[in-house]
């Protein structure tokens, strides 16, 4: 998968991986609203969690594009929030609160998510400031 800057793109909220990230995390917020009680700080907060920090690291890693290192490090952070992200959905179709279709639809999701990342790390360049 390739992606590309666009010249339109002026914040974070530009980039499609975030837009994307964004609404996978609305997705299993919504879906995890109507998890069990006694999942409350296990599954739900930590889905919940790891699909957030998606997002904010992207945001993050969009402000420190100008330090190289600094711009790596939190792109590869996101990256491992999205996997995380993925086994918790992984446990909550396991558990029967996600359906097998839901869950599988949530997992491409994150996979598209996780390559467009991975286009971003390979290429970090196309995306630093001066």
């Amino acid at each position: 998968m390739s992606i590309e800057r666009k010249s339109t793109i002026r914040t974070h909220a530009d980039l499609e991986v975030f837009q994307r990230a964004f609404e996978a995390a609305m997705i299993w917020f919504n879906a995890s609203r109507h998890f069990p009680v006694e999942e409350r700080y296990a599954l739900t907060d930590q889905g919940r969690r790891s699909s957030r920090s998606v997002c904010a690291n992207l945001a993050e890693a969009w402000r420190k594009r100008r330090y190289p290192a600094a711009f790596l490090s939190k792109l590869n952070e996101c990256e491992g929030e999205a996997a995380e992200t993925q086994v918790w959905i992984q446990f909550a179709v396991k558990c029967g609160y996600l359906t097998p279709p839901e869950g599988q639809s949530l997992m491409a999701e994150y996979d598209a998510i996780l390559g467009m990342l991975v286009a971003m790390i390979r290429r970090p360049e196309a995306w630093h400031l001066p």
